[in-house]
């Protein structure tokens, strides 16, 4: 059951935007359906529904459907957009080395810390002034994941990379406008005309072929014995995994995994450290309380730790009201089921595209006291202290939730942390922070100015 669709069409001109599926659910109900050309898309909204989809049923819901404009990119390879055996080995290999570098001489949290730094020293540069924050902080966070993958950082000045970085911006941002979704529908016309699908699939071209630069520097002096990153660890799987073809292990793939990887490990944790400049400068008493608890803990002569946060209560509950609140993957990922399924009562064949509204989990009514206020007391108890919410689902749940979701919570804390720490966050003179933002793959805070003031 769902809206009127117009043959051809479908319901493509309602846009799959989380506030029209929003509306749409109170009409429909938790499990509708749309049409995006013909093909039937199955929309699951609201908490308990969302639960059922990702994590009773989500052995059912493990895939992913082809999306031409994904696919023209992606071609089905990676971690993120492949199926079956390949996403299986793809992503246990990822997570693997994630947790192997994570013990490792040179641990996830030193690279995060080393990256406070140089992002601190860059910030107090811009000595007061008002500044953009966006690409200072897509570098820092880009440079986490990229020690991971490539054994090194970025300097900020890198021209190069910095371009990199926009050029994914801008094609994540197209990703989700109306007239690049028109390539869904009309894949075998789109191809030739004109419009943002061709923007996107010209930056995706430049940025696979510097991911693909990397892997060649990287095959010049590769010690087998020694794996220094990610991409030495991949290059002696394709030499163990040569004889299982259907795994995919091979460079081709290689580039894929470490896109996905970059993207993932870069959007969601650095556009949600922006909502947080833009929820501290819109609500400056709860940033006072964030600083004095960070003053009360750490103090100024040191940096923060992750054995810091079992005692920051307060600010580790405004860390997630702002994942909460930012809402950075409103729709998710589309799944596809595998089988026949049961949902809500509804039945869903096999090969239906589902989309979980993760908007509707982390704004349900029945599970957030104020859900469209920013409300730090939604994740502490009558006591202060730090409380885990079922509802808090920003990096989706069950068998396809984010692989970098335990690298990003690190990467919040100790970059949140250590910039309020030494900074007090304002907007310029006379100008009102705006809480309404942009949406396009991802939602993101509209373009903003701040003053990173020395406290």
């Amino acid at each position: 059951m769902g809206p009127w669709s117009v043959p051809f069409l479908g319901n493509v001109f309602f846009g799959l935007d989380f506030r029209t599926i929003d509306k749409l659910a109170e009409e429909y109900g938790s499990v509708f359906s749309l049409r995006k050309g013909s093909e039937k898309i199955v929309v699951v909204s609201g908490y308990k529904m969302v639960k059922e989809a990702l994590v009773t049923q989500g052995e059912h819901l493990a895939d992913r459907p082809v999306i031409p404009l994904f696919h023209e990119v992606f071609k089905g390879l990676g971690i993120i957009l492949s199926n079956g055996h390949m996403w299986k080995n793809q992503r246990r290999f990822a997570n693997i080395h994630l947790k192997h570098f994570g013990e490792g001489k040179k641990a996830l949290v030193t690279c995060i810390l080393e990256e406070c730094h140089w992002l601190c020293q860059a910030v107090k540069e811009e000595q007061g002034r008002p500044f953009d924050p966006q690409f200072i902080m897509n570098n820092a966070v880009a440079n986490v994941i990229c020690s991971v993958m490539f054994g090194h950082r970025f300097d900020y000045s890198d021209t190069r990379f910095q371009t990199l970085l926009r050029l994914d911006a801008e094609a994540i941002f197209l990703i989700g406008t109306a007239r690049a979704q028109l390539y869904d529908v009309f894949p075998g016309l789109m191809k030739y005309l004109p419009g943002p699908h061709q923007t996107i699939f010209s930056h995706y071209a430049k940025i696979i072929a510097f991911l693909k630069e990397e892997i060649e520097n990287h095959k010049k002096d590769w010690d087998p014995s020694d794996p220094r990153d990610y991409i030495d660890a991949y290059l002696g799987e394709i030499e163990a995994k040569k004889d299982d073809v259907e795994a995919g292990f091979n460079t081709e793939t290689l580039a894929f995994c470490t896109l996905d990887m970059f993207e993932a490990g870069t959007e969601t944790a650095a556009t949600t450290l922006r909502w947080g400049f833009v929820f501290m400068m819109k609500y400056p008493e709860i940033q006072k309380k964030v600083h004095a608890e960070i003053d009360r803990v750490i103090g100024q002569s040191r940096q923060p730790t992750m054995a810091d946060r079992a005692n920051m209560p307060y600010t580790d509950a405004v860390i997630h009201e702002i994942q909460r609140m930012s809402n950075i993957v409103p729709l998710g990922f589309p799944k596809m089921t595998s089988k026949d399924t049961m949902l809500g009562g509804h039945y869903i064949p096999k090969g239906t595209a589902v989309v979980t509204s993760l908007s509707s989990v982390l704004n349900d009514k029945s599970e957030w006291e104020t859900p469209s206020t920013f409300n730090p007391g939604h994740f502490l108890d009558s006591q202060g202290k730090f409380r885990r919410r079922k509802a808090f689902l920003p990096f989706s749940a069950g068998t396809r939730v984010c692989l970098g979701e335990q690298l990003a919570q690190m990467e919040l804390f100790l970059f949140f942390t250590s910039l309020l720490q030494r900074f007090t966050i304002a907007p310029p003179s006379g100008v009102e922070p705006s809480l309404e933002g942009q949406l396009g793959f991802t939602y993101s805070p509209g373009s903003f100015l701040m003053c990173a003031l020395d406290r």
